[in-house]
């Protein structure tokens, strides 16, 4: 792989990372601590992940189980969640927060499913618009730079072959979540 190559294959690699978060936090009927990653807490004036102020595990295949630091964070905690785009409904001890996940039906799975799809979609798009600039840049640079056809050519081929194997990820990550929804 060309050296010039590398800044490409880094956004590309920057795309792929960003879906995998995207797709953690889509939840697949099974509890998955990842759906709270983009909880912010008010923590003394604070928006704070929710992951820092509070303990988060799974006793349960269903069940997410929050305790925080702090007793007084319960309701901020509790609000913090209800505003989220989660859609459950927290309860409460006093002490311990639960969140019960219920069986996804068969038509919200098939939402879920279109909407991994749709995310991936948007990141292939992303990948195709890398390609794109490295491609600008490379004619530009083959020009200013004085490289030969053949070294323009083969960059252009190298950044045509990043992306084909980045597409191929983001299709075999799109499958794998996409199965991971529909599976009851």
């Amino acid at each position: 792989m060309d050296a010039r190559l590398n800044s490409y294959e880094e956004k590309m690699t920057k795309t792929m990372h960003n879906l995998e978060e995207e797709f953690g936090s889509i939840r697949a009927g099974r509890a998955n601590p990842h759906v709270l990653d983009k909880i912010r807490v008010d923590y003394y004036g604070t928006p704070s992940p929710l992951q820092s102020v509070a303990n988060v595990s799974v006793p349960e295949p269903r069940m997410i189980q929050i305790q925080p630091w702090e007793p007084s964070l319960v309701k901020e905690i509790e609000k913090a969640i209800l505003t989220s785009d989660l859609g459950i409904n927290p309860s409460n001890d006093g002490k311990i927060i639960r969140l019960v996940f219920p069986e996804l039906t068969e038509e919200r799975r098939k939402e879920l499913a279109k909407d991994v799809k749709k995310k991936g979609e948007n990141a292939k798009v992303a990948i195709r618009n890398i390609r794109r600039d490295a491609i600008d840049h490379i004619k530009k640079a083959g020009k200013t730079e004085d490289w030969s056809e053949d070294e323009v050519k083969d960059l252009e081929d190298g950044i045509q072959k990043l992306t084909d194997k980045y597409v191929a990820n983001v299709d075999k990550a799109v499958e794998a979540k996409t199965k991971e929804i529909l599976t009851v």
